[in-house]
């Protein structure tokens, strides 16, 4: 029976794929309409009233009528639908929530997830990963054996309880087809619970003796703790000892460069498929298209239109926003989204590079609000991911987590970058291995080369080494812990640094 249901899904799938191809040789138009559909049908909301959509016809109206948004400008808005108010920024009324937890700030956002876009966006970037997976390797058997997916939690949001809210994964395994469970793990209850230590245990318990599991997903961080933990119920070498039919992994949420060798370690398989994906509370964005290349291809039929603001602008007052017709491969720039959730020029946080546009693919390379520029070095996420993977590459260590801000110049002391590191094997010598990583960086980064030139601007980094578990402990103590919860990487100020060194201070004085 489950063969049948894989022969006849991919067949789906191949239709599938033919519609992306459809999208992929006619971009420009595939976006105009999508934009011009989505405006026809916001055109008598509360939004769509406000600035006039019955007289858009063009992009050009568009981008003059409806001005840049973030969240602060959509929030009131967005909580009269959370309070069950109808045809606010979208038509009807909207059930469901997405939390947003890009970082770990105190804040949490809440965005629309609205029958159109889970259906068109999230549900159809779901297929359209599939749909490429299977064309590249057609002998894959998601729908014949079972894969494992590792979400967030759900909750009832109190002043109005009959919206739900929660983490986009767990919206998606709320939402699961009855005939797509059977092939997923673990079962609803366990996948939405909100208590994380237990979903993990229980998520172990139930999966340890399931010879099945061909397929994993979610945030890496999160599946090596998972791991960690049935390896040590188990007391096996490697993932494979336990699920040996193991083939494919699809992630996202994190650059999962600094990974890569943790996994290919616990899964030493030559064929083992790694699937990325840009999947974001906000919307699907973009899967990676061909499994050489780490680009990733720009999802242009499924509810989002795209604009695209140069890094230049980013902090002018009248930024050039940029449609996809005007960007240029090479250059980075910061993502502003219209989705058939309600989410009109929202700018997401995500900067992106544009690397080709037959089809058009790109690079997620850092967070508007994660740089550190303290010194004119302007590092950026990509940076520092690609130079802690070539140093722990070259002095045969792994990472679990890290994160990195500027200690300031003083009368008493040089300016420098403060790393706080938690190991899943340490270096043999961490003076050593500063000394490598920060010729990584400068390598990677002129900006930040030139400002160390001669200790200048810029003494070397300094690596502070935390306990196994500090940072899974600190987001425990900030109430962060969840599939889509992430440590920040970089801050321009020591905020985050000097929190949790002073909490690791705590930690090991109180055992």
């Amino acid at each position: 029976m489950k063969s049948l249901i894989n022969k006849t899904l991919k067949l789906f799938l191949k239709s599938k794929y033919g519609s992306l191809q459809q999208a992929i040789e006619r971009p420009l138009q595939t976006q105009f309409q999508l934009l011009m559909n989505m405006v026809e049908t916001a055109a008598y909301t509360e939004w769509g009233r406000l600035y006039g959509f019955t007289d858009i016809k063009s992009i050009e109206d568009f981008q003059k009528k409806l001005p840049l948004s973030d969240y602060d400008d959509l929030k009131p808005y967005i909580q009269k639908m959370m309070h069950g108010e109808r045809d606010i920024l979208w038509p009807g009324r909207v059930q469901w929530f997405s939390k947003s937890s890009g970082t770990t700030n105190d804040q949490s956002k809440y965005l629309p997830v609205t029958t159109e876009n889970f259906d068109t966006c999230h549900k159809k970037g779901s297929w359209d990963t599939l749909a490429i997976m299977y064309q590249n390797n057609p002998d894959v058997q998601l729908f014949e054996k079972k894969s494992l997916i590792l979400g967030g939690s759900l909750s009832h949001f109190k002043p109005h309880p009959e919206t739900i809210i929660g983490d986009v994964s767990a919206i998606m395994i709320a939402n699961m087809p009855l005939i797509g469970r059977p092939f997923y793990m673990p079962d609803v209850k366990v996948a939405i619970m909100e208590d994380w230590e237990q979903k993990l245990e229980l998520t172990a318990e139930s999966t340890i003796q399931d010879k099945e599991i061909v397929s994993i997903g979610g945030v890496p961080t999160w599946n090596l703790v998972l791991f960690r933990k049935i390896l040590e119920k188990t007391g096996a070498d490697h993932m494979l000892q336990v699920w040996p039919k193991l083939r494919t992994y699809i992630h996202g949420g994190v650059n999962f460069e600094p990974y890569r060798s943790q996994f290919q370690t616990l899964i030493p398989r030559e064929d083992f498929i790694f699937q990325e994906v840009y999947n974001a509370s906000e919307g699907y964005f973009g899967t990676q298209y061909r499994p050489d290349e780490k680009d990733l291809l720009l999802l242009l039929d499924n509810g989002v239109f795209y604009e695209f603001i140069p890094l230049e602008d980013l902090d002018s007052p009248q930024p050039r926003l940029l449609t996809l017709a005007d960007v240029v491969i090479g250059e980075n720039y910061a993502l502003v989204i219209s989705t058939n959730s309600g989410l009109w020029r929202y700018q997401i946080g995500d900067t992106i590079q544009i690397t080709h546009d037959r089809p058009y693919t790109f690079r997620i390379v850092g967070r508007t609000k994660q740089f550190i520029n303290a010194f004119g070095e302007e590092v950026m996420v990509h940076n520092t991911d690609a130079a802690i993977s070539a140093a722990c590459a070259m002095m045969n260590c792994t990472i679990k987590d890290y994160t990195v801000a500027p200690k300031y110049l003083n009368e008493r002391e040089m300016g420098r970058h403060d790393w706080l590191i938690e190991f899943d094997q340490a270096p043999v010598n961490i003076a050593m291995f500063a000394t490598r990583l920060d010729k990584e960086l400068q390598a990677v980064n002129s900006d930040y080369m030139a400002k160390r030139g001669g200790n200048l601007a810029l003494e070397e980094l300094q690596i502070h080494v935390l306990p196994q578990g500090a940072f899974e402990a600190w987001l425990k103590f900030k109430k962060r812990q969840g599939a889509q919860v992430k440590v920040p990487r970089l801050s321009n100020n020591r905020k985050y640094v000097d929190e949790i060194l002073q909490f690791v201070e705590e930690y090991q004085a109180h055992g």
